[in-house]
């Protein structure tokens, strides 16, 4: 399981912060289980009016990201998956949608939460998406991960926090 050695990450004080979700829309199944853990995560933070945006696919994660990250919000978290098929798309896509969201967070300092599956199977997806049965709950975690950064740069200008 790829979760192995997962840090059990702590975070207080974020029910004020801002957070968008930005999430595709291939791969319905998928989809909505990652969009329901995210949710139950900010949710369970205390972070009752999140932003969620729809995009059509993964590759347009990025440039709504950054468009996101310079509205005031504190962190941004992006869900979606890409499937290996029998070209190389699914490199060129991975590629470039991780480079992307990489470049927002670090010019904008807008922590970005990696949500995006990379799968060879649509198995190996569901497996991550936190359905009932799935091993992984990817979406929870990428904005606990978020937020717990987001947390990290307020601390730098709140240390009282």
């Amino acid at each position: 399981m790829s979760g192995k050695g997962a840090p059990e990450l702590t975070v207080k004080n974020c029910g004020d912060l801002r957070v968008a979700v930005i999430a595709a829309q291939w791969h319905q199944q998928v989809m909505d289980g990652l969009v329901d853990g995210a949710m139950r995560a900010l949710h369970d933070l205390g972070i009752e009016e999140p932003t969620l945006l729809r995009v059509p696919g993964s590759f347009e994660l990025p440039v709504v990201a950054r468009a996101v990250a310079g509205r005031g919000y504190d962190a941004v978290v992006a869900l979606g998956v890409i499937i290996r098929g029998g070209t190389p798309h699914f490199e060129y896509v991975s590629q470039g949608v991780t480079a992307g969201l990489t470049q927002v967070t670090v010019d904008s300092g807008v922590p970005v939460g990696f949500g995006v599956l990379t799968c060879d199977t649509e198995e190996q997806a569901l497996d991550r998406a936190g359905l009932p049965g799935s091993n992984e709950d990817k979406g929870h975690e990428a904005v606990t991960a978020a937020v717990a950064t987001a947390a990290v740069i307020r601390s730098l200008s709140e240390p009282w926090r």
